[in-house]
């Protein structure tokens, strides 16, 4: 059974050592000794792989355990962080963060709660946004603002730069089903293709 400590800091001018301290203040306290310290200097908009995330899932087993200074180090929203929360627990991986004292070896109701919690408040946040996206957009269009793409704009398409070529089957005759088929598209994406960009 492993112990590991991840540490992220999202810009240069923060220290990892304060995460680092406090991780290690615990573990001298509890008597716990960490195998492996992960230090990842990046913005938590970066990817979940990016942040060095899948792989720690990847190498996790069975009674390891991840320790964090806060749980805000292991994702930019709460979404993501219930999300790595069960997958820890599907994995049987303990995760302590030391500054919400969440330890979820510890079955006991008040750890329940603190999960249970985050999950509630990931869904009041993904409403939130939800929210605030269609009032932005109702408040866009009572101020006169076109919202979505603009009308008779094109959108790309994988045909996109083959405009001569299918001009040149089409005028050897050769029917629209038999150019998706060699172009490998449906039907239907080669007909909006040709209207759109008004190839007949």
């Amino acid at each position: 059974m492993a112990t590991l400590g991840y540490i992220r800091v999202s810009t240069e001018g923060q220290e990892l050592n304060n995460q680092k301290l406090a991780i290690l203040e615990y573990c001298q306290r509890e008597g716990v000794g960490v195998d492996e310290f992960v230090e990842v200097k990046l913005s938590s908009r970066k990817t979940q792989k990016e942040r060095g995330i899948d792989e720690l899932l990847q190498r996790f087993q069975a009674g390891d355990t991840l320790i964090v200074a806060e749980v805000s180090r292991l994702g930019r929203s709460l979404g993501q962080i219930v999300d790595l929360v069960g997958k820890l627990r599907e994995k049987d991986v303990t995760l302590i963060s030391l500054k919400e004292h969440i330890d979820t070896s510890d079955d006991s109701i008040t750890t329940k709660t603190q999960v249970g919690l985050f999950g509630l408040f990931a869904e009041i946040e993904r409403d939130l946004l939800s929210q605030r996206t269609k009032e932005g957009l109702a408040r866009a269009r009572k101020e006169g603002k076109h919202v979505g793409r603009p009308k008779g704009s094109t959108g790309k398409s994988k045909l996109d730069g083959k405009e001569k070529e299918i001009k040149e089957l089409l005028g050897k005759g050769i029917n629209k089903t038999a150019i998706s088929k060699l172009l490998d598209v449906s039907r239907p994406t080669l007909l909006n293709f040709i209207k759109t960009r008004k190839l007949v």
